[in-house]
């Protein structure tokens, strides 16, 4: 697919992409640990929400 971006503004965004800033190298994605956190946040506001309704009624 041709870029729709005319070749000196394509040559600004090389230029930016090559500033020291923009190639921080990240650590791979891990959906587990993601899906873990999620998982232990809803039992934890379920147990608080269970805690609250004890202490009120």
């Amino acid at each position: 697919m041709p870029s729709r971006l005319n070749p000196d503004d394509l040559k600004h965004v090389e230029e930016y992409l090559q500033l020291p800033q923009n190639q921080v190298e990240r650590r791979p994605f891990r959906p587990w640990l993601l899906l873990g956190a999620v998982v232990i946040a809803v039992i934890g506001m379920g147990l608080l929400s269970r805690l609250l309704s004890y202490l009120v009624l």
